[in-house]
């Protein structure tokens, strides 16, 4: 089980830091991602961490804006986000995979339900 948590309202420019807890699996041994979905789009990579060596992948629009990152003792993943935009308002879904820095949605086995992050100008 994936539970996403942090999302929230805030204002463009602002920072806000979203969580995932993972239980009932082998969290070390699964490579991470986030995803978003915003209404009426498809969901979209944002951004993933393998479970071998915590080498991170970043789609381009978040790059430099975002830093993914896992701690294994506590089965959490997190995903900072900074300078945040309005086209950043989209639900996020943490997911867990068995590819290294996959970016489609097919190349992750289990999600969670997802956070509603909202950016206000």
């Amino acid at each position: 089980q994936l539970v996403e948590s942090g999302g929230g309202l805030v204002q463009a420019g602002d920072s806000l830091k979203l969580a995932c807890v993972v239980s009932g699996r082998t969290f070390s041994s699964y490579n991470m991602g986030w995803f978003r979905q915003a209404p009426g789009k498809e969901r979209e990579f944002v951004a993933a961490i393998s479970w071998f060596d915590d080498s991170t992948y970043y789609a381009d629009f978040v790059k430099g804006r975002a830093t993914i990152s896992r701690d294994n003792a506590k089965n959490m993943v997190y995903l900072q986000m900074n300078s945040l935009k309005l086209e950043d308002t989209a639900t996020y879904y943490c997911a867990a995979g068995g590819i290294v820095g996959g970016r489609l949605t097919r190349q992750y086995d289990y999600w969670g339900q997802g956070t509603q992050v909202t950016v206000s100008s």
